[in-house]
Parts: structure tokens; C-alpha cells; sequence
């Protein structure tokens, strides 16, 4: 009998171990994982060589002119948010062709911390094309302007956070400086056609 409990007492570190080994591999996994993935090869589409992203959402059981009324307000009300520029408006209805135009001016927010903030103002438009049960929603003609207070700087998105400009040559990894007008103009433009769809169809 106490040679039968040493032998256990011997094996049980092992099997320990085996069970932390196995965990660290899965954690050592998920470590490894490209956090960049989402933001890699085909996440800036473009269209006749301008950067565009668009979706179609569906709308079941209301009018091409329900879906409007309803996107009109919503994106009416997106012109007042917090992060928007008081040049953000409604540039553009037309309620026979159902189509809605905004134009909008806003802060992506880079960095905010004590003495450092860094930030970009963009502009950008949103495209809502109604019909019965479903909206064709772009975002388009996307610009930035860059470090305004101390040497201003304009970039359009088709020179700067295209596949070609905003990875690096492997298209890999984020670009250096321009990734990250990347990652974050993909994480607005998700967070708006989520929630301008979601809306939608309430």
C-alpha cells in the first residue's frame, strides 16, 4: 500500500504538468494569432480605383418609402453625435428615387492620454439607396486631414489605407504610420453599418 501512494504521489506532477502544458499551448495559440487579421488583404475595397465599403441590409415587410423615412432620421440624427464637426449635414434626398446622401466630419481618435492626444479629423460620406425590404449603404470619398494645429496634412483614402499603401509589402501587417488610419476607419465603418441596419429594421 505505501509503495502503491508513492507511486502515486510520484506520477501526479506529471500529470500536472500535462494539463498546464496542454493549457499553455492553447493560450501560446491564441497569442500567436494575427490580431491584424481582420484588417489584412481586402478589408479596404475599392470601386474604379476609389475606396469603397458597402452593405446591403435587409429590411423584410416594410415600403422602399418606410425604409427611407426611417434611414433619413437616423442619419439625420447621426450629424448631432458627440464626435461629429458642425460642417456633418444632410447634403443630399431625394424621396421619388429613395436615395439619401450625408456628409459627415468627425474625429478618429488614435491615442488620448495627458499631453498626448492623437487624432485625425475625416471626412466621409454615407449613401443610403432604399427599396422595398432592403438599403444599399455605402461609405465613400473618405479623407483625412492630419495634425492640423501643427503641420496639417491631407490624405485621401485611395493613397493612403488601400491594400497598397496601408500594409506592408508581404500585406502582413498594418503599415507603419498609415495602419492605423486603417484600423480605425474599418472599426467606424463596421460600428455604422451595424448600428444604421440594426435601427433600420426596428
Amino acid at each position: 500500500m505505501r509503495q502503491l501512494i508513492i507511486a502515486l504521489l510520484i506520477a501526479l506532477p506529471v500529470a500536472v504538468a500535462a494539463q498546464e502544458n496542454e493549457w499553455e499551448k492553447q493560450e501560446q495559440t491564441a497569442q500567436t494569432a494575427n490580431p491584424d487579421a481582420k484588417y489584412l488583404a481586402g478589408a479596404v475595397p475599392e470601386v474604379d480605383g476609389h475606396v469603397m465599403f458597402s452593405t446591403t441590409v435587409q429590411v423584410p415587410g416594410k415600403t422602399a418609402e418606410q425604409i427611407y423615412e426611417r434611414a433619413l432620421q437616423l442619419m439625420t440624427e447621426l450629424t448631432k453625435t458627440s464626435n461629429q464637426l458642425e460642417q456633418s449635414r444632410i447634403a443630399y434626398t431625394n424621396a421619388e428615387t429613395h436615395q439619401i446622401v450625408g456628409s459627415y466630419q468627425e474625429w478618429l481618435v488614435f491615442k488620448n492620454k495627458p499631453l498626448n492626444l492623437d487624432r485625425t479629423r475625416m471626412l466621409y460620406q454615407l449613401v443610403a439607396d432604399c427599396r422595398d425590404g432592403e438599403m444599399d449603404l455605402k461609405m465613400m470619398r473618405i479623407v483625412y486631414l492630419y495634425d492640423e494645429e501643427r503641420n496639417p496634412t491631407t490624405y485621401k483614402a485611395e493613397e493612403w489605407i488601400n491594400d497598397k499603401y496601408g500594409l506592408n509589402k508581404k500585406q502582413t501587417k498594418l503599415a507603419r504610420v498609415s495602419g492605423k488610419f486603417r484600423r480605425k476607419t474599418i472599426d467606424r465603418k463596421d460600428y455604422l453599418f451595424k448600428n444604421l441596419g440594426e435601427m433600420v429594421q426596428k
